[in-house]
Order: structure tokens, then sequence, then C-alpha cells
């Protein structure tokens, strides 16, 4: 199947250079990949899946901007991290502007993973969005794949969400520590009383009351 032409710069028209459009962020999470990470959940995706876990996340309309610099400063100040991942949203439609936090987070030793919708191969081709290759070049970890909800997975035996899914290790030093699973969840309570659900879609949980 051939991927149509996409115009890459469509959804960054409205976003200020060195800065991000996101839904939300975490400072500390561990069902989100290897360790104790930061979790940056972007703003705008096209694909609107059924089952969605977040579809606040589709639009593409200026939710949270934040500045590069101080999302930096912001995954730095908790010691405990050890990465941070990318998740939405679809975070290769703000491919250039997270390569740049990757590299700056990852010059202070910090590992950095990512999911999206897209294949490896659609990212690596022609019609990637703009900066794919630059954001694919600081990843230790990629999960791609949309979410398919007539594969779902919910296992202590699966790191991805739905059986189409792949986990791509570009740095061998995780070959090992795939040890999150489909079936984890977390509660963050927010300072406004608020509460993000983290981690992977359980029975128990609506679609509206989570970010993954």
């Amino acid at each position: 199947m051939t991927n149509p032409k996409i115009n890459p710069s469509f959804q960054l028209l409205e976003i200020p250079p060195g800065y991000l459009n996101i839904m939300g962020y975490v400072d500390r999470s561990e069902v989100n990949g290897p360790g104790c990470r930061a979790v940056v959940w972007v703003q705008g995706c096209r694909r609107e899946c059924l089952g969605c876990f977040n579809p606040d996340s589709w639009s593409f309309d200026i939710n949270q901007l934040i500045a590069i610099d101080t999302l930096t400063q912001k995954i730095l100040s908790n010691p405990h991290n050890e990465g941070v991942t990318f998740s939405g949203g679809e975070p290769f439609w703000q491919a250039p502007a997270l390569a740049e936090l990757a590299h700056k987070v990852k010059a202070q030793g910090l590992n950095v993973m990512s999911f999206t919708g897209f294949t490896l191969e659609q990212l690596q081709s022609e019609y990637a969005p703009t900066g794919a290759q630059a954001l694919l070049d600081q990843l230790d970890i990629l999960i791609d794949g949309p979410y398919v909800e007539s594969l779902a997975v919910n296992s202590p035996d699966s790191p991805v969400s739905s059986r189409n899914q792949r986990v791509h290790i570009f740095n061998p030093e995780f070959k090992d520590r795939i040890t999150w699973a489909s079936d984890q969840v977390e509660v963050h309570v927010l300072k406004d009383g608020g509460r993000i659900f983290t981690g992977y879609r359980s029975q128990f949980l609506s679609p509206e009351a989570e970010k993954h």
C-alpha cells in the first residue's frame, strides 16, 4: 500500500520555534518504558483510532505551549529519572522540537523512548513528517504502529498494547530491559485535584480518564 503525500508542516504552523504543543506531562512514571522516567504527551494526531487512549490529543489546536528549554529543566530536575518517553497524540508531528529536546536530555545521560502510530518504514520513507529521521537518530527505543482495538493486548507478558505494534531497540543496552507490560496502570493526582491515568488501557478505565 502506498502512503498518501502529506503536507509535513501543517501541524506546526501555530507553534513558535523552540516550543512544543503538549497535552500533558508527568515527571515520574514506571509504566511507560524502562525504569523511572518522565512522560511527555504531545498534542495532535490525524489517526483518530477506534478505542484511542487519548482522544483529547487528536486536535492540533494549541493546548499547552512549553519551551523546549523549560521542559528540559523539568525533566532533569527529577533525580530519579533515567529517561523520558514521548507519547501523544503523535510525537512525530513535532519531530524537530522533540529531537532537540531528546538531544538535550541525552547530553545529560538520560535515555529516550517514543511511541508512534507510524511504522518505522513510514518514518524512513520520503513521506515521513519533517524531522522524522532526526528524532529517530536520538531514540534508544521506538514502539511503532497504530493502536488497533481488535488486536488489543492486556497482558503482563506484552510491552505493546495491540499485536500489530513492534518494539525497536536501537540501543543494545536496553535489550534486556523491556520490562513494562500492557496490564500496568498508574494514577497521578495533580495539584488541582485532577488525575492522569497512564500506562495501558484497562477494562476498568474509561478512555476519557486516560493519557497513555
